[in-house]
């Protein structure tokens, strides 16, 4: 019998479509006149919409106050711009950009009327207290297919090196008010970023959907996400075809892995991207699609050996039917054909195995001792040690020469 209970998490208002960046003014005019505007270091301004945009802006009656984020934001780099812009009285924050963009922007709005540093918040550093709020406005405008985090209340912090850490500031105080998905904002990506974010995106979509805490509603929409995933990522990497809707397809596919990561959490691949790309200087998608063939495999190998009725397995079988295009006669031929489909991929979209990035044998059990955080715990089942060391080892054998990948736009 069907189960209809569920819980929701908030989502933002989403705009979605060609064009929707024009409505911005409109919507910034709604929370005042003082906007502070957070992108990346230099994609948006050489994008044609930029000059429209500042005028549109303008026009609107918005005044301006523009930070920019290069990289993975830092906490400190939060709390600077946070102690900068306190004095002014914002009226709503703007993030333009890719997913580093989008979590800075969100943890500024979520402390500049807050007197507290960011690393109060974070989970597993520091106090972790409780966060009070009240949370600026924020309006999220992606410019990558990647993340989702135009629809999480997740922003994502970072410390890098041997001691760092990768760790979320969390509340539903923080879910943007309006997600404003352009999919014309993506022309322009690299080839070597639309792979990494848009395995990442992937990833995200198969993580959710066989979550433990996945359900009927997610699964529809992780699935239609994945369709997406199929028919675009390739395509528009390659340059093949109609460009705008393979955008199109893979900026909806990484708003839905946004939305089905917000109500289930995901698993072992994303609890090892924490580690992994806190202590290396391993690009976030990079981490997620060289992982996700490993991960896969060893997730079927021990639900079939030990929860051999896991629903996992089954919606493992629906996923490779979805993504292989095609019926197998068997769990075991469709399981087979769904790590070796995500294996090709990875191969064809150049992404590199972590060992280009320095990771060797002596790093197992230091990444393997920081890779339970809140990802694993909705993993399909639970690993063991030596099963996540598996994942990682897996991922470094030697590889090709891999196309240099950006860190954010």
């Amino acid at each position: 019998m069907f189960n209809p209970n569920f819980s929701l998490a908030r989502l933002p208002r989403i705009e979605f479509g060609s064009g929707s960046i024009e409505r911005l003014p409109a919507l910034a005019a709604g929370y005042g006149d003082v906007a502070l505007l957070v992108t990346g270091v230099a994609s948006l301004q050489r994008h044609p919409a930029w000059e429209r945009l500042q005028r549109a802006l303008g026009e609107a009656g918005i005044t301006l106050h523009h930070v920019i984020i290069d990289g993975e934001p830092a906490p400190q780099r939060i709390d600077e711009i946070c102690r900068d812009h306190r004095g002014i009285p914002v009226d709503l924050v703007i993030g333009i950009g890719g997913g580093s963009v989008l979590d800075a922007a969100k943890a500024i709005a979520g402390l500049l009327r807050v007197e507290h540093s960011v690393m109060d918040f974070l989970e597993g550093v520091g106090p972790q207290l409780p966060y009070p709020g009240p949370a600026v406005p924020f309006i999220a405008v992606p410019t990558t297919a990647g993340t989702g985090s135009e629809a999480t209340k997740n922003a994502v912090l970072s410390v890098a090196g041997p001691r760092g850490f990768k760790k979320s500031f969390r509340d539903e105080q923080l879910v943007p008010a309006y997600a404003l998905v352009d999919p014309d904002l993506l022309s322009g990506c690299p080839p070597a970023l639309i792979a990494a974010d848009g395995m990442d995106a992937l990833t995200q979509l198969l993580e959710a959907y066989v979550s433990s805490r996945a359900g009927p509603l997610t699964d529809a929409l992780a699935l239609s996400g994945l369709r997406a995933a199929r028919d675009s990522l390739l395509p528009w990497y390659r340059q093949r075809g109609d460009l705008a809707a393979a955008r199109s397809g893979m900026a909806y596919a990484a708003l839905l892995s946004g939305i089905c990561l917000a109500q289930t959490g995901l698993g072992s691949v994303h609890g090892l991207a924490s580690p992994l790309g806190a202590f290396f200087p391993i690009p976030h998608g990079v981490v997620c699609g060289t992982l996700v063939g490993a991960a896969t495999r060893v997730n079927i190998e021990a639900m079939r050996q030990r929860e051999p009725r896991n629903p996992a397995l089954d919606k493992y079988v629906t996923a490779a039917e979805l993504l292989c295009r095609c019926r197998f006669d068997s769990r075991e031929q469709a399981w087979e054909a769904l790590v070796d489909l995500l294996d090709h991929w990875v191969e064809q979209l150049r992404l590199p195995t972590l060992d280009h990035y320095g990771v060797g044998g002596d790093d197992f059990a230091h990444i393997v001792a920081h890779a339970r955080g809140s990802s694993m715990q909705t993993n399909p089942i639970v690993l063991s040690d030596e099963e996540i060391q598996a994942i990682v080892h897996q991922r470094c054998a030697a590889a090709p020469t891999p196309d240099r990948v950006p860190e954010g736009r």
